[in-house]
């Protein structure tokens, strides 16, 4: 009699090739977030530096990626690891393929790893703003191998790790509130205090690009729904709404700058628009699994109102964040994960058929509150700490010092570090600096030196860039 075997299952068949197939998108979503702040801090520095921003942004991935395969992705996400930080049991993406990932059952480790490894890479991007235009590019690609390690990897384990402490605690952060933002933020207020100031006139610290500035706000949007529509990990209703308001957030922030900057200037900034929008895309983001759409739509004006403020106030503090990465995603974020403990209800994070969480203030549960805020001030503090030992240790190793020369600066990154300029051709040197001048802000101006134009620079803005009216 002949007898046939039962066939072996095939590897990875357990799960649901459509959440599969969501979250790998999602991954191909967030990694066009990277390029795109790159091309939305080029457009708003001076023109000699916009290319060396574009580069330090891409080689974020390259850096990031290698960090996650050596021992990054083991640090944040191993499932035997502490309530601090993880091991190296997944060093080198060891036993990383087919088994239910910490994240979720619903999808396999490899893909998890894929998709977190997106947010590790984008966060130094975010970060690196703060030093634009005065920041040299090798030491900044070992700050950013060295910074994921202590800062990142770190943060990462106590928010989303199984065992981390916060996420032990009740602290609830869909998709990157103090991992990502809280933490470039005070970073970012590190970096810039460390560095000092740019040198030259202030009021020469406009914007030379509007265009890019839009392109990068679009890759930034279009790639948001993968950032927090995908960190439901699941092709499902959650996934949807988390879509939903993250759009949402994003609309009523970018409406909302431009209202409050319109004050002040009585014109329609568009800059102002973008701005505003990433400010709502980065309050959303810890709530975005948690919340409805009406509660969406005061976190948008909420988030970009404080942060306006935030960038107001950064003239009176007398610290040169080049871009106000602190101003929107660290205090963006931190807005962000105060609100969700509020506005966080049961029935929003139950639509994905597994959550089940107490709520936020909303559902009558008071202590998320302070959850929130343990957990903001806790990655605040951490980040702001080691980053700023991190970078005045570096400053000390020969090869290693952070600032570049004055007369590299004055020069312009691009051709100073990388010998190639963003516009034109190596021969057109020469349009950058006649005579030690700087010529690289000129665009825009009209025949008769008029400055109205979208290089001026508007208060309440990141295009203030140190001015003040």
């Amino acid at each position: 009699m002949n007898t046939t075997e039962p066939a072996t299952p095939l590897i990875g068949s357990q799960y649901q090739s459509g959440d599969i197939a969501w979250t790998l998108a999602s991954t191909a979503l967030v990694w066009l977030m990277i390029p795109g702040i790159g091309y939305f801090y080029s457009g708003m520095a001076r023109r000699k530096n916009a290319l060396s921003l574009i580069m330090l942004s891409c080689c974020s991935v390259a850096v990031v990626t290698f960090q996650w395969f050596l021992f990054g992705y083991s640090l944040a996400f191993s499932k035997s690891g502490s309530a601090i930080i993880g091991n190296f049991e997944n060093a080198f993406f060891r036993g990383v393929l087919d088994q239910p990932s910490v994240g979720s059952s619903k999808i396999p480790d490899v893909v998890f790893m894929l998709f977190q490894g997106m947010f590790a890479a984008l966060t130094p991007a975010l970060a690196i703003g703060a030093a634009a235009e005065r920041g040299r590019i090798l030491p900044t690609l070992v700050f950013i191998f060295l910074w994921t390690t202590f800062v990142y990897d770190f943060i990462a384990c106590w928010t989303w790790s199984t065992n981390g402490w916060s996420f032990v605690m009740g602290g609830l952060d869909f998709a990157g509130g103090t991992p990502v933002h809280i933490s470039s933020g005070a970073a970012a207020l590190a970096y810039a205090i460390v560095l000092g100031k740019r040198s030259g006139d202030q009021k020469d610290f406009r914007p030379h690009s509007m265009s890019n500035v839009v392109i990068g706000t679009c890759f930034i949007w279009f790639g948001w729904f993968g950032f927090n529509g995908g960190s439901a990990l699941s092709a499902n209703l959650r996934a949807a709404m988390a879509c939903v308001v993250t759009n949402l957030a994003a609309s009523v922030g970018g409406i909302t700058w431009v209202l409050l900057d319109y004050r002040h200037d009585r014109k329609l900034s568009v800059l102002g628009f973008c701005s505003g929008a990433v400010a709502g895309l980065v309050s959303i983001t810890p709530g975005s699994g948690f919340v409805s759409p009406a509660s969406s739509v005061a976190i948008g004006f909420l988030g970009a109102c404080a942060c306006n403020m935030a960038v107001r106030l950064k003239h009176y503090l007398k610290y040169d964040d080049a871009f106000d990465v602190f101003a929107v995603h660290g205090v963006g974020g931190i807005v962000g994960n105060l609100l969700t403990g509020i506005f966080a209800q049961s029935w929003v994070a139950a639509l994905d058929g597994t959550t089940v969480i107490k709520g936020g203030w909303l559902d009558g549960h008071w202590m998320q509150l302070a959850y929130q805020l343990a957990d903001s001030a806790a990655g605040m503090g951490w980040s702001f700490v080691v980053t700023y030992l991190i970078l005045v240790i570096m400053n000390k190793v020969p090869g290693l010092t952070l600032r570049a020369k004055a007369a590299n600066e004055h020069r312009g990154l691009d051709l100073a570090e990388l010998g190639e300029p963003a516009y034109g051709h190596l021969d057109d040197e020469k349009a950058v600096s006649i005579q030690g001048v700087d010529h690289s802000m000129e665009i825009g101006r009209s025949v008769t030196g008029s400055t109205d134009s979208v290089n001026e620079g508007k208060v309440g803005s990141v295009s203030t860039l140190g001015r003040q009216q």
